[in-house]
């Protein structure tokens, strides 16, 4: 039995919502640098490299990204050292100018889909007066908070924190212990819903939650485990949080 929490942090990937996973640039991102660089590089070259960039930027966040430590790199520099990096320096001064739309445009997924039974558990959660906060890694959480608007979604989350606006990345403890905060809640009241281990898991640990839940997906199948970062319980999907839930706020109430 877990012990009952007093607040939600969710992960927003893997948890909150899924999508196929990416390894080359969406369409729509290469037209739109394409369009800021005035055709200077051209679409072929553009696409080549962004998606060399996505993948560098996949190991930066396997490697430097994924330290105690770790802080989320700047849109601009995302572009610069992983993509424009020899380009012609008008194309690149461009890039870097609207970085941050791009980093949208990077971000945001047409495949997008909330999880099953998280709005069940949202609403459940919600119902028992429990605050909920996202705590999410990603090169532009504008992305993510549009998606759960359009989800229907946002006015249940007291508060978002993703790692380019707040700074700290997963699996440092302080992107959690901020949303914490915010809320209102001490850390050693929440519950944290993630589906990495090497991020989550070790972020829900080292900042000390009442309890650690991992929600497979499709990433938590490719990771290898971790002894010393171990889940206190591990769900298929929305469903099971809605179960975990019931048990432990039901506990809470024969008390």
């Amino acid at each position: 039995m877990l012990p009952p929490p007093r607040a939600l942090l969710l992960d927003f990937g893997g948890v909150l919502a899924d999508a196929p996973a990416r390894n080359t640039a969406e369409p729509e991102l290469v037209r739109r640098v394409d369009e800021v660089t005035r055709g200077e590089v051209g679409t072929e070259r553009i696409r080549k490299d962004l998606d060399a960039g996505i993948r560098a930027y996949a190991a930066w966040r396997d490697d430097v990204g994924n330290t105690e430590r770790s802080v989320e790199m700047g849109h601009a520099q995302v572009f610069r050292d992983f993509v424009t990096a020899d380009w012609p320096s008008a194309a690149r001064a461009a890039v870097e100018g609207e970085a941050t739309p791009l980093a949208y445009a990077w971000t945001w997924r047409s495949g997008w889909a909330v999880r099953p039974g998280v709005p069940e558990a949202l609403r459940a959660a919600g119902a028992a007066g429990l605050p909920m906060a996202v705590v999410s890694n990603t090169l532009c959480g504008a992305a993510h908070r549009d998606f759960l608007d359009r989800a229907g979604l946002t006015h249940l989350f007291a508060a978002q924190f993703y790692s380019d606006e707040a700074g700290p990345r997963k699996p440092n403890p302080e992107l959690a212990l901020l949303a914490a905060r915010e809320i209102g809640v001490p850390i050693g009241g929440c519950w944290f819903v993630g589906d990495s281990v090497h991020r989550d898991v070790r972020c829900a640990r080292r900042a000390g939650t009442a309890a650690v839940v991992l929600m497979r997906s499709a990433r938590t199948d490719r990771e290898s485990p971790l002894p010393d970062a171990l889940p206190d319980a591990r769900i298929e999907d929305g469903h099971g949080l809605v179960d975990l839930l019931g048990e432990a706020l039901g506990e809470r109430s024969d008390r």
